[in-house]
This record gives C-alpha cells, sequence and structure tokens, in this order.
C-alpha cells in the first residue's frame, strides 16, 4: 500500500476502500481555531457528552486577536472555560497560528487529525492523514464519532533531484498548483514520494501540505522518515516518532514528476493561487507592501532565511514589510539569536503570532497597488482592499523583492547558496498552551452576549417553491460567500448577526432578497465553495432561508457543511445551468420523496413549465441528514 491506504486502513470504521465509495475512519486528534471553533463547540456541547473522546484536542486562537470590541474576547473567555471543562487543551491568543504551533508541539506520525480549518492538511508533512472539516464535522469527532468522506484516489507526485539556489518548497506546491489547478486535487490525497523528498526538511515539506488546501485535496502527505525523526526530536518529542513509508510496490491512481533540478521561483498572479507563472515573467513590477508569515511560510526555518537576506540591507521606501512569526516558538528562537533584530533593522513590522493579514485581519494594501504575500491564497478582496492584487511566492522571492521595492527574481539578487539547516535542539515552552483541569465539574463556562443560540433547520419539506435567489459563476469561494476580515470575523458566533454580511461582496443585496423570498437557492458554476472550512458559509445562508444550491460541481468541505445544514447540494449539467436566469421561480413538486428514493431531484421552472433533473448524489448516511433538516437534528434525534 500507499502511505495514504495504510493511514485510512488502520482507521478505517466501515467503507471499502475503493474509490468513490463512502467510508468512515476513526480520529485520533482534532484542532479548532477561534472562528470556527466556537460554534464547534457550541455543537459539541448541545450533543451532552461530559469529555471529549479523542486522544488528543486543541483549541486555538489565532485569527479573531484584533479586539476592536467585546466580542473576540469575549469568545476567547468561552473557548478556554469550555476547554477546561471538556478536557481539551488551549492554545491562547499569542502562542500561535493553529497549524504552526500543532505541527511543532502536537502533530504525530500514523494518526489522524480532524481541523475546522482547511490548512489542516499542514500535519501531513509529519505522517499524518490530517484533514479539513467544517466544524460540526469536528464536533462529532470530538464526541467519538468517525469521520465519513468519500474514499479518495491518491496522487503520487514525484521529486527527482533538489532545490536549487533561490528555489524554495513554496515553489514546488505552485509548480503542483500551475498544472493541476484549484480543482485538480478534489476527491484525492497527494502524496509525496522519490530521492527528492530526502532533501526536504519538515517545515519546507508543510509549506507543500498546508497549500495542497488550494488544490482542492482531501489531504496531502509525506513520509515518516529521517526528517521527521531529526524534526521531533528537536522538539523533545522522539518518542512520538514511528517509520511511516510507502510499500516498495506501492500502487497510486495518478502520478505526477517534479524535477526539483529544474525548478525556478514562481508566483501565483492575482486573482487565484493556480494562477501561476515563474517569477522572471513578472520581473520589475511595482509593489508597495510584502508580507510574509500566516500559517505557511511562518516557520522558524522561513524567518531565518528571510532574515539573512534581510541583514544588513534596508526595505525600499516604498514598500511596507510585515512579518507574522507562525508560533511563539519561532519569534522567541529568532529573538534569542539576533535575527529579529536583523528583521527590525532591515525596517520591517513585525506582528504577532497570528493569522493577521492573510485572512483580512489588517495590513489590507494600497488601492491599485500590488501587494507581494508569502500566504496560500489570494482570493479577490480577500486582502480587505476591493480589487486587490495579491501575488504569492515564496520568503526568498518576498525578502528579495522588499529590498528592490519591485517582484525580482531571488537568484538574482543571492549569489551564494542559501540554505539553513534546522537546529538539533527548538526552544521549548508551552506555558501559553493550558491543559484540561482535572477537576472540570467545577468550571463555570463564561458566555458573552455575542454568543447566540444554534439556529436549526426543520424537515426538509415535501414539495418547495423558490426562488433563484442569485446565480454566480465558477470557482465561487467560502470568502465570497462568507466574507471575513476585521468587521465581519468577531460576529462567528452571532449567526442572525453575521448572515447580513453572505454574499456582501458579490451582492450587498442578497441578505434582504434572500430573506424576502422565504425560501432561496442559489446557483453556481464549477467547483462552488472553494476555500476555507468555514461552515458559516452554510450555516448562514440556512438561517437566510436557503434551501438548495445547484452547482455544475461542489468542493468536497463545503459540500459537506451544506448537508450537515441542511441545505441540499444538487449538481445540475452546462445546459440546465446556462437556461437559468436569477430570479427564476422554481417548484419541486416531490422533493422529499424525490431525495429518499431516487438519485434526482425533480424541479420545473414555472414560467416556461420546463421540467429539470438534478443530481443530488448522496449517499444512504447523508440522504437520511438532509430529510430531518440536518446533522444537529440527527443528534438531537440519537438524544430522543
Amino acid at each position: 500500500m500507499n502511505i495514504a491506504q495504510k493511514l485510512i486502513s488502520s482507521h478505517l470504521v466501515s467503507g471499502s476502500m475503493k474509490p468513490g465509495e463512502e467510508i468512515a475512519i476513526s480520529i485520533d486528534q482534532t484542532l479548532t481555531q477561534d472562528a470556527t471553533g466556537t460554534m464547534a463547540y457550541l455543537e459539541f456541547e448541545a450533543m451532552g457528552i461530559p469529555k471529549v473522546r479523542t486522544k488528543l484536542s486543541v483549541s486555538y486562537v489565532d485569527h479573531n486577536t484584533l479586539q476592536t470590541g467585546f466580542e473576540n474576547a469575549d469568545d476567547h473567555r468561552f473557548l478556554q472555560t469550555i476547554a477546561a471543562k471538556y478536557g481539551i487543551y488551549f492554545s491562547k491568543p499569542g502562542n500561535g497560528i493553529c497549524h504552526q504551533v500543532h505541527l511543532e508541539r502536537f502533530a504525530k506520525p500514523g494518526q489522524t487529525l480532524l481541523g475546522s480549518d482547511s490548512h489542516t492538511p499542514n500535519a501531513g508533512a509529519v505522517g499524518m492523514l490530517a484533514i479539513g472539516a467544517g466544524g460540526l464535522n469536528v464536533a462529532l469527532a470530538m464526541a467519538g464519532e468517525p469521520f465519513y468522506l468519500i474514499m479518495p484516489k491518491v496522487v503520487r507526485v514525484e521529486l527527482k533531484g533538489k532545490l536549487k539556489n533561490g528555489v524554495a518548497a513554496k515553489d514546488i506546491i505552485l509548480e503542483v498548483l500551475r498544472r493541476l489547478t484549484v480543482k485538480g486535487g478534489v476527491g484525492k490525497v497527494i502524496e509525496y514520494t522519490g530521492a527528492g523528498v530526502k532533501t526536504l526538511t519538515v517545515p519546507e515539506r508543510a509549506t507543500i501540505t498546508n497549500m495542497g488546501a488550494e488544490l482542492g485535496a482531501t489531504s496531502s502527505v509525506f513520509p515518516s522518515d529521517e526528517q521527521t525523526k531529526a524534526f521531533l526530536k528537536a522538539q523533545k518529542r522522539g518518542a512520538d516518532w514511528t517509520e511511516l513509508l510507502p510499500d516498495a510496490d506501492a500502487a497510486y491512481d495518478e502520478e505526477l514528476i517534479i524535477d526539483l533540478d529544474k525548478l525556478v521561483p514562481m508566483t501565483a498572479l492575482p486573482s487565484s493561487p493556480d494562477n501561476v507563472k515563474r517569477v522572471k515573467d513578472v520581473n520589475g513590477t511595482p509593489i508597495k507592501q510584502v508580507c510574509i508569515g500566516s500559517c505557511v511560510n511562518s516557520s522558524y526555518a522561513d524567518l531565518m532565511l528571510a532574515a539573512k537576506i534581510l541583514k544588513k540591507r534596508k526595505v525600499h521606501p516604498d514598500v511596507s514589510l510585515t512579518i507574522s512569526p507562525g508560533s511563539r516558538q519561532a519569534l522567541q528562537m529568532i529573538t534569542e539569536n539576533g535575527a529579529l533584530s536583523d528583521i527590525i533593522s532591515a525596517g520591517a513590522r513585525v506582528l504577532e503570532s497570528s493569522c493577521g493579514p492573510c485572512i483580512g485581519m489588517g495590513q489590507a494594501p494600497p488601492t491599485g497597488a500590488v501587494s507581494l504575500r508569502t500566504f496560500n491564497r489570494n482570493f479577490p478582496g480577500r486582502s480587505g482592499t476591493a480589487n486587490d492584487q495579491v501575488y504569492l511566492c515564496s520568503p526568498l522571492t518576498a525578502a528579495v523583492s522588499a529590498i528592490t521595492g519591485k517582484i525580482t527574481d531571488p537568484r538574482d539578487v543571492i549569489k551564494k547558496p542559501l540554505r539553513f539547516k534546522l537546529p538539533e535542539k527548538f526552544t521549548i515552552d508551552d506555558s501559553l498552551i493550558i491543559p484540561p483541569l482535572k477537576k472540570p465539574d467545577k468550571v463555570v463556562v463564561e458566555r458573552g452576549p455575542n454568543i447566540k443560540p444554534l439556529p436549526v433547520r426543520g424537515a426538509l419539506e415535501d414539495s418547495l417553491k423558490a426562488k433563484v435567489v442569485l446565480k454566480v459563476g465558477d470557482n465561487i469561494t467560502t470568502d465570497d460567500i462568507m466574507p471575513a476580515g476585521a468587521k465581519i470575523l468577531p460576529l462567528r458566533s452571532n449567526i442572525p448577526a453575521i448572515s447580513e454580511h453572505v454574499f456582501s461582496k458579490v451582492d450587498p443585496a442578497f441578505p434582504s432578497r434572500a430573506k424576502t423570498s422565504g425560501s432561496g437557492v442559489v446557483m453556481g458554476g464549477n467547483n462552488y465553495g472553494q476555500g476555507s472550512s468555514r461552515e458559516h458559509a452554510a450555516l448562514a445562508p440556512m438561517y437566510l432561508g436557503i434551501k438548495a444550491i445547484l452547482a455544475k460541481s461542489f468542493a468536497r468541505i463545503h459540500k459537506d457543511n451544506l448537508i450537515n445544514f441542511g441545505i441540499l447540494p444538487l449538481t445540475v449539467p452546462p445546459d440546465v445551468y446556462d437556461s437559468l436566469e436569477q430570479d427564476a421561480e422554481l417548484e419541486f413538486p416531490s422533493l422529499a420523496k424525490d431525495v429518499r428514493e431516487s438519485s434526482e431531484v425533480t424541479f420545473i421552472d414555472a414560467r416556461t413549465r420546463k421540467t429539470y433533473k438534478a443530481e443530488h448524489g448522496l449517499s444512504e448516511r447523508q440522504r437520511q441528514i438532509i430529510l430531518v433538516g440536518g446533522m444537529l437534528n440527527v443528534v438531537k434525534g440519537k438524544k430522543g
């Protein structure tokens, strides 16, 4: 077997390991972050279980750290007290970004990890099967329930050779994105093999597995080998290491070969991670902002490489350079060895160890200016600036360009080999990770006034009349559906309030129109719901009365979230999509019966009286979830 198959088979609870079939796997670890965690823990609390049933669960605060009002601080208190009550580790604000900290302190080869953040596959760098999911799925995993997914195909990416000077791990994943696109990983696990793998450290591997989310992949995974062993030993976690390699005769569903010797610096142009070109193709483009950090390219190794380039140099007068360390550990270590001084002396602005600019939480770029970022996403407007021009690149390209004031191929400046060897010992200080209390029964969960009860949908209608409230195109992201940023993120625990912002970047009138219609439908193109795992992109539309999504195809996590909250995902062919317009009145004469008894749902255009068919593609388990109006109703039914 290959690595992905070994991980799945060792955790298989039900189903057959044939690509395309639904399977269930047991989950060893979970993680949440504060933007999705509050809702996940409200959902877990509603299940009435006294303690989490995983081997390890961790609650991180890394998104909503900009406290311009009481809302975020109140959520932090809620998260800390609920963690203490239910047996969950709590990583305090300032301790770092969930994916970076989890890799350093908790990720374990051979185990499974489910996280309420789409970049959870970051932990695949140490041989974990790490999967991003909606908060409700994570809550169920904490309750001891298995995680259901479609058995993925496994794609082998063989890495040959060794990276040349000025070329980084970020360039590897950008090349994969260039070849496969943001839809190329849907229904697949990306597994990295070959001689080139041995040359990559765990932080470099994490750069690649992290951005596998941009492929739409279920997960990405590297072997657990000598590099993994060295990393865990340096983190004083040597006992957590186990070897995990593919069998010599392992088979794969698809294969891709990348020759690292021939790879050059790459960049993703606005406004999609797969709009990739060589850096030298856009050499000389003036820039106004450079951001190094986020959950990708914020490790100690990344910061050290940037510091080496910035040392005894100055940031260009026209450029604002920000550095966001991925963890407190990384920040402590560059402080202790003087690299932070080199960064500050160069003219960089040092931000706290949080998601920050990547999630639109500060540092919105100037109007009409190019922002060069080491982040994983450059979706339109995600930065906080409308019509932004965000390019993605490696820390090497970013640091060099910050000095020159224009996009610059790092090989033009870095003439001597620039590599960084990981330390034999990392600085270990877990004082900002609060372990579960031994006497949780005395804990009182603190709830601020912004934390509202969970809305729940009723059972699926026998018949339905619904208006097409909105029609959108291909690759609609969860950022498009439910925007983030400093204004909206603090409302994550208040569905009535946050629902006023659904599709606000696409059509500000959508919320009022949806409420007026009473029962609405949204039409989308291919890859509907790509990007973040935020279940609010399903939960808030459900609150507004959206009953179904008709799309050409769906992104995995968002489709699961829609089902969990009782919104029916229906796949339509291009000709049906083309024939229906926004404001069309649709009739579903036998909706519940169709879902229960058929693989297709029949609906009628009330104006033309033309009849159409749409595929729901639901498993028997998913049918039952939709029929009762969502997973929360299933849980309530079990308790009843």
